[in-house]
This record gives structure tokens, sequence and C-alpha cells, in this order.
């Protein structure tokens, strides 16, 4: 406990000194306490209905060095976030911190649009997530603070599985066929709609998990420019080995996406599916399609992967960056720095979230919702690095060669192979 008094008071201390070498217009420099300003943030909705106590939280700690700043939090939509973002980088009135997303920084940043920040200003900077530091990294500089993670974990029904004589989650992947295979059995042949594994054909974030695990890759690159390699021996295996998944065992559209799991779910027709672990307590939600009465029995494990190992999940997460426009980037990095520091990460850990660095994932209680996926955490991706990955996710590549693939419209390999050509038509763009 005396050390975190210490490591507090010494980075409060540190802000003063920061703003009080930070001038207006060339005159006398400004002491902290006495720098009067307005700091504007832009967070997504997340933090406004997940943690708004440590948003509030970190507006106290910074008063207490900036009593005359005014920050404003607006909170975005995911949906429009980047319109209005586009917008404002366009214009000279730029909001002064971004949240964005780990797979949306990388055109942003090759366009000039951020301003680097110095990690070792910042908290666990040494052992932050992969998946989110190297989102932030161009041409060797950092451009962005990471800020949160999540992670995909197997989400399953403990009574069914009970049912079928399973005490517990499945450990190994011969383990998890033969589970799945009992809830087939049991409960498909009553039921035709039964899916023992609910996996939704145009599911790319789950399909690419076994690319991954079986050692391919979505694009790499190779002499200065970006290539698909969706049709190397080793991603045409994993998406093989993802397809017979899906043959075996699921039951429904294979020209659907995910984002309806808690509803389907909550019919009470599935066993197991691959999600985010909140969808595990939505699906028991009315609000969003799911059933009160299921309350109690989901579990989450690390979902086992083909090759012997965990399957390597996408890590979905935030960023933190700052405008080049801003005018307040001093006034930001110390922002930011409180927003991310171990004690703002506890907050986020306390919220089933999980933190941006590996160092705090030993934290998430290994019993709880969140234990399987910080496990799995430390095996995760992240979208490739390249300047027009956002054209490859906005042109629907990835769902379209999935969906070829599930309803046999083409061959693995085939529909691999038009993906690539696909992918290197756009990804080089910035």
């Amino acid at each position: 406990m005396a050390e975190r008094i210490s490591r507090s008071a010494a980075g409060l201390g540190a802000f003063a000194m920061l703003a009080a070498v930070a001038g207006c217009g060339g005159g006398k420099p400004v002491a902290a306490a006495d720098r009067a300003d307005e700091l504007t943030v832009w967070l997504t909705v997340d933090a406004q209905e997940s943690w708004p106590d440590l948003v509030t939280e970190v507006n106290r700690r910074f008063r207490q060095t900036y009593p005359k700043v005014k920050v404003t939090v607006q909170y975005q939509q995911w949906t429009t976030k980047n319109q209005k973002i586009d917008a404002a980088l366009a214009g000279r009135d730029v909001p002064d911190v971004i949240e964005m997303g780990n797979s949306e920084t990388t055109n942003y940043i090759v366009n000039g649009a951020f301003t680097t920040v110095d990690p070792a200003k910042y908290d666990h900077s040494g052992q932050w997530l992969p998946a989110l530091r190297d989102a932030c990294r161009y041409e060797g500089k950092t451009y962005c603070v990471p800020y949160y993670v999540g992670a995909r974990v197997g989400i399953y029904r403990t009574d069914l599985l009970a049912r079928v004589g399973v005490a517990g989650a499945p450990r190994s992947y011969p383990e998890l066929r033969a589970d799945l295979d009992k809830l087939k059995a049991k409960f498909g042949a009553a039921d035709k709609n039964f899916s023992a594994f609910y996996m939704p054909g145009r599911y790319w974030y789950a399909a690419m998990a076994f690319v991954k695990d079986a050692g391919g890759e979505i694009a790499v690159s190779r002499d200065g420019r970006w290539h698909g390699t969706l049709s190397s021996a080793r991603s045409v295996a994993g998406l093989t080995a993802w397809k017979q998944l899906l043959d075996a065992y699921y039951t429904g559209d294979r020209s659907k996406d995910n984002g309806d799991e808690p509803a389907v779910v909550g019919q009470g027709r599935v066993g197991m599916f691959y999600g985010n672990t909140w969808e595990a307590k939505a699906a028991t939600d009315s609000r969003s399609g799911g059933d009160p009465a299921l309350r109690g029995k989901f579990a989450t494990f690390a979902f086992p992967g083909p090759s012997g190992g965990l399957l390597p999940p996408f890590l979905g997460g935030s960023t933190l960056a700052i405008p080049a426009k801003s005018a307040r980037q001093d006034l930001a990095q110390d922002w930011i720095r409180l927003f991310t520091d171990r004690t703002s990460q506890r907050r986020l850990i306390a919220a089933d979230t999980l933190p941006n660095n590996t160092a705090q994932l030993r934290e998430v209680a290994a019993g709880g919702v969140n234990g399987p996926a910080a496990r799995a955490a430390e095996h995760g991706w992240v979208t490739p690095p390249a300047p027009g990955w956002t054209a490859v996710e906005k042109s629907n590549v990835l769902p379209e060669m999935l969906q070829d693939i599930a309803t046999g419209k083409r061959s693995v390999a085939d529909a691999a192979r038009a993906a690539d050509r696909r992918i290197d038509a756009v990804i080089n763009e910035h």
C-alpha cells in the first residue's frame, strides 16, 4: 500500500512540473494550479454504460493538479464515431483525446492525424498487450495509448452438459469435440434446430482465430507492401478446421454474421458458443432478447484449438490518441496517463473488463467470468496494421469468403484465393 501511495504522489508531482513549464504564447510559464483551460475528451458509450465511476474519479484526480481546467467528456456511438472524427479532424476545432478501436488506428496514424506519445510516461507500458501496443506503433514511434481489451472465449450451458454426464468445461480440442458430440446426440436428435455449437457462417473473428491457431495469417508485409495470405497452406488448414466444426454442430443460417448471439442462445437451443464474456449475461437479459430463466446456467472457458494450445482470440479493444491539431497536448497526455494507470486498470477489472497489460491480467480472478478471457488474452491477435485494413473490412472480404465456404459455394482453397486477390487490391491504400 505504501508503495502505491508514493508512486501516486510522484505522478502528481510530475504532472505539476509538466504543467509549470507549459507556457502560453511564449510568455511566462503558468503553474499547474493556475492553468485555465478546457479539455475535450471523446470516449465511446462503453465508458458511460459500464464504468462511469472511473471517468468521474479520473476527472477528480485530474482536478487536483489542474483545478482551473474544465474537462468535458463526450460519449460517442461506435457506429457514427469515425464519421464525426473525420469531420472534426478536417477542421480546427478538434477534441483533445479520442478513443479509437485498435483495428482502426493505423490509417489515421499513417495520415498524420495523431501526435506521438512517450510510452515511458505510462504505467506498465513495458507490458502492454501486443495486440494493443502494435496497433499504436508506426515506423518506430508510438501514436496512442492502450486503454482496455476484450477476448473471446467458449461459453456453455452448464445444465445441458450436466445432463449428458459432463461435469465441467473441455480442456482440450478432443474433449471439446467429444462434449459437442454428446450434446448433439442428446438434444439434436429431438430438436433439429438445436446447435451443439453456434457458429454463424460469416463470423470472421472466430474463423480467423482458427487460421491463427494453424499458424496462418490474414495478410503479411513483404518488400514494403501488404499481401493477402489466406490461401497459404496453414491458413487453408485453419479455415478447413473451422468449417469442419461448423458442419458437424451448427444447424442455423450459414449466411448470417455474429452479433445476435444473446437472442439466439437465449432461445435455449444452443449448447456452446464462442463469444465475448458479456454475451453470457446478455443471453439471460430480456432487453437483449435473452431469457431470464437461464440465469446461472452459463459458464466460460478458455477455448482449446485444434493445434493443442488455446485458440488465439481476436483482441478487440480500444486505444486513446491525441489529435495532432490539439492545442492542449500536454493536458491530454496527463489525462490519458491517469485514465490508463494501474489504479484505473484495476477499476476496469472490477467492471469485468480486461486491462491493457499482461502484468495486471494476473489480477483478474481466475474463477470469475473473465478468468478464462484473461488466460486467452495472452495469446491474442489483432488485424494486420496495414494502411488499407479499414478498406478491407468495409469491403466485407472476410465475411463473404466465409459465407462462400460455409454454404459450399466454393471450396476453402478457391474462396481463400479469391479473398487474397480482393485484399491485395485495397490493403495498401491510404
